[in-house]
């Protein structure tokens, strides 16, 4: 990729710290090695080191291409943020080399670029003048800086007075008009309130257009809808390069074993594939009594539900080899949607009341199984699901070994814009707040939806009526 093609380029990237024991240790470091040189005692390798070796990068390498948005993610201690800090030239590799084109603005942390003695008016000028503009710049755009940061009196305090959401306010404020090329931002909209939050995102959303964003989050809905790609850094190392939909789910994968231990379900998966019949169709063992709402229905739907759809399309269907994780207690053996009168769907318009049905097969003692779902858009930006657990909470359904298990979600299904669209399924076993996995399957069902309307977001809602009455003359 040419110089003109990538904002960002990371080449072998490696950052060491040394790290003493004791603060003599420091002065010895700095004296004994070069006494013995000017001695001419020992070679330089023979040299007694008073200090141990901690990498926090090794050989990171990834390109950001202009006008893009690329994701880090990682769990703390990773090197995210040493990482950008080399990349915005705060720190200085140990090895490799960053290649920046465009001017950088960057929110590494709260409160960086801030006195907290000055007030918010005195510190917008110092952090914009840290960025590249003139003080007639920042005259010109300070009553829009302080619009967007909407902290009202408080610009006058001093930062030392802010809440941390405050302080967050004003500085996203600045960056957003220093007429970046690039932003970095790290984790720092993690505590923002939803109001603020949603502006920010807006505005990156907007930013995406002329400019490239190199976003840090732990926060996999924010990285999946904001950017098309992301790098997954481990204990300093770079795990996985990818689309942002992929890395996000490996990602995910990874902080939930390692709270519960190794996955075994991968081999629970692989035995399905290999023909493990699935669970024949069969009501569930514990019956629901379901409160039908009024009915529903979009009229605009019957312009679109007729025979050429239903026989173009075809049905739904499980694919037991995706990917998934889990202790392995159980797997998931089918799943399938289903309209209420029973039969499998062969199409999604968005109205109907569809029944997801997802059977399990247990092959140890489960005490209080949890079965859930999500439904993804293509980017896998999280939409809506829910979970067995509520509804069984005061009166758990223990299930024994080589027993099967079957969950079923009636709901309205909402409209989706057209496109592509998965069902992740998974089998859990605990409480909503603790819990083990013991099947996870990302993409479990993929379907496409024919919506009968023009859905304006990520869902849009069934309309039961629409008037338009013209008032008299």
């Amino acid at each position: 990729m040419s110089s003109d093609q990538f904002a960002i380029r990371v080449s072998g990237v490696q950052k060491c710290y040394q790290i003493y024991e004791r603060p003599q240790d420091r002065l010895r470091q700095a004296i004994v090695p070069r006494l013995k040189k000017m001695l001419g005692r020992g070679s330089p390798d023979d040299v007694r080191r008073y200090y141990r070796e901690f990498w926090a990068l090794r050989d990171i390498t990834f390109e950001v291409p202009r006008g893009g948005a690329v994701a880090i993610v990682g769990r703390n201690g990773s090197g995210k943020s040493t990482l950008l800090q080399i990349i915005c030239g705060t720190l200085t590799p140990t090895a490799g080399s960053v290649e920046v084109n465009g001017r950088v603005a960057a929110l590494l942390e709260l409160g960086s670029g801030f006195n907290p003695e000055f007030t918010g008016r005195e510190n917008v000028f110092l952090n914009a003048a840290i960025l590249g503009l003139s003080r007639e710049q920042v005259e010109s755009r300070f009553d829009a800086i302080c619009a967007f940061a909407d902290i009202g009196e408080f610009i006058e305090q001093p930062v030392k007075s802010y809440s941390s959401g405050m302080v967050l306010r004003l500085a996203f404020a600045v960056i957003a008009h220093v007429d970046a090329d690039i932003l970095v931002i790290d984790e720092a909209l993690a505590v923002g309130d939803a109001f603020f939050t949603q502006k920010c995102m807006r505005f990156l959303r907007k930013f995406m257009d002329t400019g490239t964003i190199l976003f840090v989050s732990h926060d996999t809905g924010a990285v999946v809808g904001l950017c098309e790609s992301a790098v997954w850094l481990d204990r300093g190392e770079k795990k996985l390069e990818g689309s942002a939909k992929e890395v996000a789910s490996k990602y995910l994968e990874a902080v939930i074993e390692s709270q519960q231990g190794e996955s075994a379900a991968k081999l629970a998966t692989t035995e399905a594939a290999d023909g493990t019949p699935p669970i024949e169709s069969r009501a569930p063992r514990r019956v629901t009594r379901f409160i039908d709402p009024m009915p529903v229905r979009d009229a605009r739907m019957d312009k679109i539900n007729d025979s050429r759809h239903r026989n173009d399309l075809e049905l739904f269907s499980f694919d037991p080899s995706s990917s998934g994780f889990g202790l392995g207690g159980g797997r998931i053996v089918d799943v399938a949607l289903f309209d209420d009168q029973g039969n499998q769907l062969s199409w999604i318009v968005g109205g109907e009341t569809v029944s997801l049905r997802i059977d399990c097969q247990t092959s140890e003692a489960l005490a209080s199984p949890i079965i859930g779902f999500l439904i993804r858009d293509r980017l896998g930006q999280m939409l809506f699901g829910d979970n067995s657990y509520l509804s069984y909470q005061d009166r758990p359904l223990a299930v024994d070994a080589d027993q099967s298990l079957t969950a079923s979600f009636r709901f309205t299904m909402p409209i989706l814009p057209v496109g592509d669209y998965s069902i992740t399924v998974s089998l859990a076993e605990g409480t909503q707040q603790d819990h083990v996995q013991h099947h996870w399957i990302h993409d479990a069902v993929v379907f496409k939806s024919h919506s009968s309307s023009v859905s304006h977001g990520l869902v849009g809602i069934p309309m039961q009526d629409i008037r338009l009455e013209k008032g008299q003359k």
